[in-house]
């Protein structure tokens, strides 16, 4: 009976989900009132560099056309990476009660010469493309969600590498924090001013310079520095915490 009830209620939730999209008008953009045919791809690869001057389209529809929908990845990031510190947290504190000691290092064989020497040049280089990524994102292909993640790769090359490699933790939920309210208070100016969450309201420039798309930049700066704090964080307290041993 469960399994007739459950299928019934799958076939009434897939007509009415047919129903309100089978007349939906895809692709089609209204002026006024003459209904011309126009595709959405069409209307952002057009008004990308006419209107908000950024070379890279995804950008423009990421945090401008799109912005809201950033707004909700960013908290799904920040909800998972919350919830994985909070179960590895209360292990850690489990670890150091019971072994007595310091915080636990990262079991791992030494590092050689030569990879501790190629960790340490590639290190502030790895920083430096991320860190160019996210500036950079209105320009060519990437932003801040690539960025962010590339500066973690950085910092995960120096965990694997140094084993008593640490970061401070307070100084990644400073920026985390303060990188994720601006973007919020980015959002909302956009909102209360103009009526459109993260409404590009700054000066546009011109249509391939770095000082240009107005604040689809520094957004992508708070967002790239958002999610390579969260990454690096996670990281180290994955990384500090022992696997628990089967008895």
């Amino acid at each position: 009976m469960k399994r007739i009830f459950v299928v019934f209620l799958l076939l009434v939730l897939g007509l009415a989900v047919y129903r309100a999209f089978h007349k939906a008008p895809f692709g089609q953009n209204r002026i006024g009132d003459v209904e011309r045919p126009q595709s959405v791809s069409a209307f952002y690869l057009k008004h990308s560099p006419e209107t908000l001057h950024t070379a890279n389209s995804v950008t423009a529809i990421v945090v401008n056309f799109r912005g809201f929908d950033t707004l909700g990845e960013v908290t799904v990031l920040f909800l998972a990476a919350t919830g994985l510190a909070s179960i590895l947290y209360r292990r850690k504190e489990e670890e150091e009660a019971t072994e007595k000691a310091h915080l636990p290092g990262r079991i791992q064989l030494p590092s050689s010469t030569l990879v501790r020497t190629g960790a340490k040049i590639l290190f502030p280089l790895i920083l430096m493309l991320g860190i160019y990524v996210f500036v950079h994102g209105h320009l060519t292909p990437g932003g801040g969600f690539q960025g962010g993640s590339i500066i973690a790769t950085g910092f995960l090359l120096m965990f694997i590498t140094y084993k008593r490699f640490n970061v401070n933790h307070n100084v990644l939920i400073w920026l985390e924090s303060l990188s994720g309210l601006a973007f919020v208070l980015t959002g909302i100016y956009g909102l209360i001013s103009y009526g459109s969450f993260l409404q590009n309201t700054g000066w546009t420039g011109r249509l391939n310079d770095l000082i240009s798309g107005g604040l689809i930049p520094l957004i992508y700066i708070f967002i790239g520095i958002k999610v390579g704090t969260e990454l690096t964080n996670v990281l180290d307290t994955l990384l500090h915490t022992k696997p628990r041993r089967h008895e």
